[in-house]
């Protein structure tokens, strides 16, 4: 008989050459466990999307109470769904009213998608900006307004009329014309290794949009839910978008999407053509009330304002002569290495010291730390101490001293 390591290769269209191969029988809280009694405490929430923790009894309940319910009715924006009305409602009620209208897709990939394809239709245009070392998604529409050639080259050609400008570069806001219909941007670039804007750039970039007829999109989907320490990144930066997009903690563990605008911003999807955006499972009603519970824990138990101490115990805890700076707030983190070699054999060996982390995929000199939101500080020192003796294997392996 074969094994699930076996039958994973044979029959699971792999993403890359070498793939993690970690089996993971079960999760609870900030830890995977093994078919074999392995235990591995879990800094990476599978990419921004476990922000309340694995199997979070409030979420749980609500998926067990929806599916008893019903699961699959009819293709998104059909029928009256009540855990999609009562997410939507809650969403729109702690966003700024110009966001008031939510479009539930199944992924962050998607969410771009559809906001894409709205700026052109509202707006009645076709180019788009987007930023180098941005990073959107891999379907097409998303891989064309991604910031490296190292992923867009071998699909080319992509979607036309897109073009790139620099982040943190005000003088490069002048590509932003009236005949742009939208630019796209991470408040924070995350794959870039943790990039914050500076020197007031959001502002300027709102200012040009503006001034333009240009709409203005955030990608939200890994930097939101409390991520940074506010629910989102916008909020520090008090620059609201026209369209805002969301994904990963959005459905608390069950795949959700949605990108939201002002009503009449949306309303450019009802008409010339009908049905100018359509899914099938777009807000699943058993991942929009997983979500709306998850939600409803992040503000119950206050996870993004405990953010930013659990931040600090991390910079304090994870002294290290290997580590040259911790960039970040809240609980997303770039911890970059003064010895980037190193880096492959500290993600590789994490889960040997009972760790789970992960690249960025546009940084390649720091590793990402962000845990559930509900680690504690007890659990972030033991997490340190067996991070730093990571990297202490680490060094000795490399032949560094």
């Amino acid at each position: 008989m074969l094994t699930n390591r076996q039958l994973f290769l044979q029959h699971l269209g792999q993403t890359s050459l070498a793939p993690m191969m970690l089996e993971i029988e079960r999760a609870e809280g900030i830890y995977m466990y093994g078919p074999h009694g392995e235990k591995y405490i879990d800094l990476i929430s599978g990419v921004s999307v476990s922000n309340t923790g694995h199997g979070h009894p409030r979420v749980i309940e609500a998926i067990k109470t929806q599916v008893d319910l019903y699961m699959h009715l009819m293709v998104y924006g059909e029928f009256i769904q009540s855990p999609q009305v009562k997410y939507a409602e809650r969403l729109t009620g702690i966003l700024p009213s110009s966001l008031s209208s939510v479009y539930f897709v199944n992924s962050g990939s998607e969410a771009v998608e559809g906001a894409l394809k709205l700026a052109k239709r509202y707006t009645g245009k076709s180019r788009i900006i987007s930023f180098r070392n941005s990073y959107h998604g891999s379907t097409h529409g998303a891989l064309s307004i991604q910031g490296s050639e190292i992923y867009r080259n071998a699909f080319r050609p992509l979607l036309p009329d897109t073009f790139q400008i620099d982040f943190n570069n005000e003088k490069s806001l002048g590509a932003i014309t009236k005949n742009t219909a939208c630019v796209i941007v991470e408040p924070v670039q995350g794959e870039a290794g943790i990039i914050y804007p500076e020197n007031d750039f959001l502002q300027k970039l709102r200012d040009q949009c503006n001034s333009t007829g240009a709409l203005l999109i955030f990608d939200e989907i890994q930097t939101g839910f409390g991520r940074l320490g506010q629910m989102f990144a916008f909020e520090r930066f008090g620059v609201v978008p026209d369209i805002l997009l969301l994904a990963k903690a959005l459905g608390g563990g069950m795949p959700l999407g949605a990108f939201i605008a002002s009503r009449e911003i949306m309303s450019a999807f009802v008409s010339n053509p009908t049905l100018g955006h359509i899914t099938t499972f777009g807000g699943h009603p058993v991942c929009c009330a997983a979500g709306l519970a998850a939600l409803n824990v992040i503000i119950d138990e206050k996870l993004a304002e405990s953010a930013n101490l659990k931040c600090a115990l991390f910079r304090k805890e994870l002294s290290h002569h290997l580590v040259s700076e911790i960039r970040g707030e809240g609980l997303l983190l770039a911890v970059k290495l003064n010895n980037a070699s190193i880096i492959p054999y500290v993600i590789a060996h994490a889960p040997e010291h009972g760790l789970v982390l992960d690249y960025f995929l546009l940084c390649n000199n720091a590793f990402r730390i962000a845990p559930p939101l509900i680690i504690n500080e007890t659990e972030i020192i033991h997490a340190c101490k067996l991070l730093k003796d990571l990297l202490d294997d680490a060094m000795s392996n490399s032949g560094k001293k």
